[in-house]
C-alpha cells in the first residue's frame, strides 16, 4: 500500500529523528497463506456478484448498481493491488515498476479507496430515501439515475487519484556521503512530509470519518422508523411489503458494520504516522504492527461483502440458485448420460418420490 512508501522514506529521514521498521516483513510466510485465501474468496466471490447482477435481469435493480460498483472496486484491489502488497512484503526494493508502476499503484489504491466508500455511502442514502418516504423514492430511484451517480463517483474519484500521485514518485536514497545505495529505489512520497500529513488527515476525514458518520445517522433512522412501523397495526398486504424492507435494511447493515471496521485499521495506521513527530523503538513496534493489521482487514474487506450477500439477501439467494443448479444439471448429466439397462429412473414430484422401473410401474417408497 502507499504508506509503505511514507516508511521507507523515513527510514532514511535521519535528521528528522524517525526511526522505522525493516524493508521486509517478517511476517511474509503467514501473511501469504492469509492473502491467498482472502484472494480466492474474494475474486470468486466478487465475479460471480457482477456476473449474477448482469445476467439475472430481476438483479438489475438501483440498490444492486451500487453493490456491482463495490465489487469492481474488490475485483481491482485483489487482482492489481493485492499481488504487489505480496511481493513488496518479500521484497520492497527495487521498486521494479519505475515510474509509469508508481503512479498506477498510488492511482489505483486512490481511485478503488474513494469510489468504495461513495458507492456505499450512495446505497445508503438510496434505502434511507426508499425506507422514509417509499412513493417518492420508487418515482425516482431509477437504475439510469444510479448510472449517473456512479459515473460522477467514479469520474471524481479518478480526478482526485490522479491529484494525489503528485506527491509520489521514483526516489533513490543515499547515505550521508552522497553515494547512492544501490537497488534501493522505491515508489515513496518525494514532496515535503508536511504536505503527506495534510493529504492524509484529510481523505481520513473526506473519506471515512464524515462518511461513517453520514451513514451512521441515517441508519439509526432507519432503524426508528421500520421499528416504529413494527408495532403499528397493518393488514396483511402491508406486513409482505414490510418484511422485505427489513431483511434489506439488515443486509445493508451488516455491510456497512463491515466495511466499518475493515477500513478503520488503515486509516488508524495513516494517520498514526502522520501525527508522530519523534520517532522511539516502541513507538516504531506499533506501528509496524499495525500495518500488517491494517493491510489483512483492508483486503479482507474486499472478500467479506460477497458472503454477506450470500447469508444475508434472498434475492442474491435465488439468483446464486439459478446459476450454479444449471450448472451442475448439465454436469451431471453429462456424466450419467448412460444409464445400465435396468436402472431405475427416480421422479421426484410436488408431495412424494415416485420410483419407475420397467417391470412393476410406479411404486410409491
Amino acid at each position: 500500500m502507499s504508506v509503505m512508501g511514507k516508511l521507507e522514506n523515513a527510514s532514511f529521514n535521519s535528521s528528522e529523528g524517525c526511526l522505522c521498521g525493516p524493508w521486509y516483513s517478517h511476517f511474509f510466510l503467514p501473511l501469504a497463506l492469509v492473502y491467498v485465501l482472502v484472494f480466492v474468496v474474494g475474486v470468486v466471490g466478487n465475479l460471480l456478484v457482477c456476473l449474477l447482477i448482469l445476467r439475472d435481469q430481476a438483479m438489475k435493480t438501483p440498490k444492486n448498481y451500487y453493490l456491482f460498483s463495490l465489487a469492481v472496486c474488490d475485483l481491482l484491489v485483489l487482482l492489481l493491488g493485492l499481488p504487489l502488497e505480496v511481493y513488496e512484503m518479500w521484497s520492497y526494493s527495487p521498486f521494479l515498476l519505475r515510474h509509469p508502476g508508481c503512479y498506477f499503484k498510488t492511482a489505483l489504491f486512490e481511485t478503488v479507496c474513494s469510489a468504495s466508500v461513495l458507492s456505499i455511502t450512495a446505497v445508503s442514502v438510496e434505502r434511507y430515501l426508499g425506507i422514509l418516504y417509499p412513493f417518492r423514492a420508487q418515482q425516482k430511484s431509477t437504475c439510469r439515475r444510479a448510472r449517473s451517480i456512479l459515473g460522477l463517483i467514479w469520474g471524481f474519484s479518478l480526478i482526485f487519484s490522479v491529484l494525489s500521485t503528485i506527491i509520489y514518485g521514483i526516489r533513490v536514497p543515499h547515505i550521508p556521503s552522497e553515494t547512492w545505495v544501490p537497488g534501493s529505489a522505491t515508489c515513496t512520497v518525494i514532496k515535503p512530509t508536511w504536505i503527506y500529513n495534510v493529504f492524509i488527515q484529510v481523505t481520513s476525514f473526506l473519506f471515512y470519518v464524515l462518511p461513517m458518520t453520514l451513514i451512521s445517522v441515517l441508519y439509526y433512522l432507519m432503524g426508528l422508523r421500520l421499528k416504529k412501523n413494527k408495532f403499528l397495526e397493518a393488514d396483511k398486504v402491508t406486513g409482505v411489503i414490510h418484511r422485505p424492507t427489513r431483511k434489506r435494511y439488515k443486509m445493508l447493515f451488516v455491510l456497512f458494520l463491515a466495511f466499518a471496521i475493515c477500513w478503520a485499521p488503515i486509516h488508524i495506521h495513516r494517520l498514526f504516522f502522520s501525527f508522530v513527530e519523534e520517532w522511539t523503538k516502541s513507538l516504531a513496534a506499533v506501528f509496524n504492527l499495525l500495518h500488517v493489521v491494517s493491510g489483512v482487514f483492508f483486503y479482507l474487506s474486499s472478500a467479506v461483502k460477497p458472503v454477506v450477500y450470500s447469508l444475508l439477501s434472498c434475492r442474491f439467494q435465488e439468483s446464486f440458485q439459478k446459476v450454479i443448479s444449471p450448472s451442475c444439471k448439465r454436469w451431471y448429466s453429462r456424466h450419467h448420460s448412460r444409464k445400465p439397462a435396468g436402472q431405475q429412473n427416480i421422479l421426484l414430484t410436488d408431495r412424494h418420490l415416485v420410483k419407475l422401473t420397467e417391470d412393476t410401474g410406479p411404486q410409491l417408497p
